[in-house]
């Protein structure tokens, strides 16, 4: 018996031990924790239960059968985050270069299916050379049956996928068809052709990080939602990131002990927003003081900043934040903006997470490259992703609000359950003075009488009575006292049921 427990030791001793020695060091010289260290630090401690420690490769070709190293390049099971349970999976850089081979892909499968079976999120952790070549097209199958799953487990468990070293060729899709993407800086990238492809055939040249390292996509592309540091602060980030969110898409949103009144007012809100109204604001500094103890998790924080997206809690339950930022762009929508925001409204949608719109927006930004790039369509993203939501909804209008970008933007005629404004809000078809240019062509020479004409719109129609009037508006309301009235009005909606028609799928305007 002795001689049987010796054995399985042993044989524990070298899966953990992964390419060996050597190649774990060179893994920390380059800065990188080892496959298991990651585990170590994502997971609570002493929570982790691994599968399949001990299954090795069957390919035989090009001297594969020499070799079979336990594992066969992913660290496969489930854990904890505080107390949580999650599923894991994180490919072994030290073994074959995480490459994937027909195994490695079944591992990976069989932890997001009992992620699914089992109503919990998947978290994988990206370090892999690719589809490993000497196995061909069984490869190539292993990926595609990842990709299946990842489809399978959209809108039904949070997956959450980080990449810590290279993620090239087919190896990047898993990541773009789940929830969240999150770099390290200067030792990840992602890209579907390398710098040596792209050099070949566009004769550009490109160094890797330029084509796909963290930065790229975090500003340019949108495919990566943060970006960190080292290992460590990725993996930290993304344990505060899963305390906002549902196991399931059944689960509901959890509740946390919070220790902010949710009747505290905040009168530096009855200032917030200038005089003039061509003169920005920091929307993120609403945002900080309506959430508890100003927690803000913010996605996408570097890319088209006109508009922030994130999680807050509000009397300690999870609410999802759509916010114009009139600090970029005059908080006006654009291409990435609504691309942006219809992601996560319906990341929101799909998981429960009632949604928190507050809005200042002038409208979509004008010009030929918005056009041609295809702003409608974009637009309507938003739009579609907002009238297709079914949570709890409710808006406050800070100050701009003008015709197709309000529209957007969850009003009441939209779905939005309760909408609020404050006595600064203008909800009008254009500006004053844009207004008033089409209505007033034959006077444009009058300055004066432009003028007066300029300021009679704006009497009448920048502010919020008039939709108030009209029930577009429920209730003016005090700046100071927005964190209570939205937190009543969560409250109140926590029953709200809707019935839609029966169909096979939307037809989102992609």
């Amino acid at each position: 018996m002795q001689d049987i427990i010796q054995e399985l030791e042993d044989r524990r001793a070298a899966a953990r031990m992964g390419g060996g020695e050597r190649r774990i060091d060179a893994q920390h010289k380059k800065g990188k924790l080892t496959a298991r260290e990651r585990l170590d630090v994502l997971l609570d401690e002493g929570s982790f239960e691994e599968f399949d420690m001990f299954v090795t490769h069957k390919c035989q070709d090009f001297g594969m059968d020499a070799e079979h190293i336990p594992g066969d390049g992913v660290i496969t099971g489930w854990g904890t985050i505080n107390g949580r349970v999650t599923y894991v999976y994180s490919q072994d850089f030290t073994v074959y270069g995480g490459s994937l081979s027909e195994t490695h892909a079944k591992k990976i499968c069989k932890v997001q299916e009992m992620a699914m079976r089992n109503g919990a999120p998947i978290i994988g952790i990206n370090d892999s050379g690719g589809a490993r070549i000497q196995e061909g097209v069984a490869s190539l199958a292993g990926y595609t049956s990842v990709f299946q799953n990842n489809i399978k487990a959209s809108g039904v468990i949070p997956q959450i996928s980080v990449i810590m070293g290279p993620c090239a060729g087919g190896a990047v899709y898993s990541p773009a068809l789940t929830d969240f993407v999150f770099m390290v800086r200067d030792s990840s990238y992602m890209f579907l052709t390398g710098p040596d492809v792209v050099k070949t055939v566009t004769n550009e040249v490109v160094t890797a990080e330029e084509l796909g390292g963290a930065k790229t996509h975090t500003a340019k592309s949108s495919v990566a939602d943060g970006s960190f540091e080292n290992d460590i602060d990725a993996l930290m980030e993304v344990r505060r990131l899963f305390d906002f969110l549902p196991l399931n898409n059944q689960a509901g949103c959890p509740e946390r002990p919070f220790f902010d009144d949710p009747k505290r007012k905040e009168p530096s809100l009855d200032t917030i927003i200038p005089s003039n109204a061509n003169t920005p604001y920091d929307m993120k500094e609403l945002v900080l003081k309506l959430s508890d103890e100003s927690d803000f998790y913010e996605i996408q924080e570097d890319f088209a900043k006109n508009i922030l997206t994130g999680f807050i809690r509000l009397e300690g339950s999870t609410v999802g934040v759509i916010a114009n930022q009139p600090m970029v762009l005059a908080g006006c929508l654009d291409i990435n903006a609504s691309r942006k925001a219809a992601r996560f409204v319906r990341f929101c949608d799909a998981f429960d997470i009632p949604l928190l719109t507050l809005v200042d927006v002038p409208g979509f930004l004008p010009g030929t490259a918005q056009e041609y790039g295809g702003v409608i369509k974009h637009g309507a993203k938003l739009l579609y992703a907002y009238g297709e939501a079914t949570v709890p909804r409710v808006t406050v209008i800070t100050r701009k609000a003008y015709g197709g970008a309000y529209c957007v933007m969850s009003p009441k005629h939209l779905g939005g359950d309760i909408n609020y404004a404050w006595p600064t809000a203008e909800i009008a078809v254009m500006g004053a003075k844009g207004a008033v240019e089409i209505l007033h062509r034959s006077d444009l020479g009058d300055a004066e009488k432009i003028a007066a004409l300029t300021q009679d719109y704006e009497d009448r129609f920048a502010n919020p009575f008039v939709a108030a009037e009209n029930g577009f508006i429920d209730e003016v309301i005090m700046p100071q006292n927005t964190r209570m009235r939205v937190a009543r009005a969560f409250a109140s909606l926590k029953g709200k049921e809707v019935t839609t028609p029966w169909r096979k799928h939307d037809n989102l305007p992609l």
